[in-house]
């Protein structure tokens, strides 16, 4: 037993570590992710082209990959109304800066979502210390785990929810006799906030998993509250999506998924705090 324990326990110079030694270790460990963001900015600001016209502005163009799929798959069920062949709006800039100050905030923006594995592999070198043994094992999976679904959410939004929230707020109109012209901050807004509200909504396993792990929920409340949970999703899914019934249920599926997903992280992390408790 005293062998286990002292393997388990931390190092013994980080047991004698002051408050401010913790404070600069933070500080640096800041100082590298905020480094790492404004390097990979000032790259996607020298790509600009890229950027813009093959990224951001694409799924506002019939030509967008998606855009095509759904013309090609409404033509199989013929049903025509999923089709994207003209985009009916003009993306216009009203301001003096408005296009440069779009410019850094898009590569700031692009920046940190490259760097955000990095962000959280520092994230974890910070708090590594203070783990045992087993929880430093576990951690190092979850910041891959947590990097991987927060890019396969973005990517998700980008290619399916961006290209359908652009289609129909873009071509509403309450008036044949009123033109839409988008100003291009309100277009960068959207296409911002809809991709990173998608991102961050996937990282539902790993909150259920550490929420299981202080003991705030357990696999039987995910269980027994499955019904009220997809009631939850439903209008999450309204929140981040246009006002249209296709967009809420191309969202709401993956979202079940990962509820399902959770339910069982939940389960096995439960299982594991039952036995070391037990121990």
């Amino acid at each position: 037993m005293e062998e286990q324990t002292t393997k388990q326990s931390p190092p013994e110079e980080e047991k004698v570590m002051s408050f401010w030694d913790h404070l600069e270790e933070l500080r640096w460990h800041i100082m590298r992710s905020i480094i790492a963001v404004l390097v990979l900015a000032v790259v996607a600001f020298l790509n600009r082209t890229i950027i813009f016209d093959y990224i951001i502005l694409a799924p506002s163009t019939p030509h967008f990959i998606t855009n095509r799929v759904l013309c090609h798959f409404g033509e199989i069920i013929h049903v025509s109304s999923i089709c994207i062949k003209s985009l009916h709006f003009q993306i216009i800039n009203i301001s003096m800066s408005g296009q440069f100050l779009t410019h850094m905030y898009i590569s700031t923006v692009a920046g940190f979502i490259l760097a955000f594995p990095y962000i959280l592999y520092e994230i974890w070198r910070f708090v590594k210390p203070a783990l045992y043994d087993k929880e430093e094992k576990y951690s190092k999976g979850g910041v891959f785990i947590s990097s991987l679904l927060f890019l396969l959410g973005v990517l998700f939004s980008y290619f399916l929810i961006v290209p359908l929230t652009v289609n129909f707020l873009g071509n509403y109109q309450v008036s044949s006799s009123v033109m839409n012209q988008i100003s291009l901050k309100s277009y960068i807004n959207t296409v911002v906030s809809v991709t990173f509200a998608v991102g961050i909504v996937f990282e539902l396993p790993i909150l259920v998993y550490f929420l299981t792990k202080i003991g705030v929920i357990t696999p039987e409340f995910l269980t027994s509250n499955r019904k009220y949970m997809f009631v939850v999703l439903l209008i999450l899914a309204a929140i981040i999506t246009p006002p249209d019934m296709f967009s809420q249920i191309m969202v709401v599926i993956p979202l079940v998924g990962l509820y399902e997903v959770s339910i069982k992280v939940s389960k096995r992390v439960y299982k594991k705090v039952q036995q070391e408790e037990i121990e």
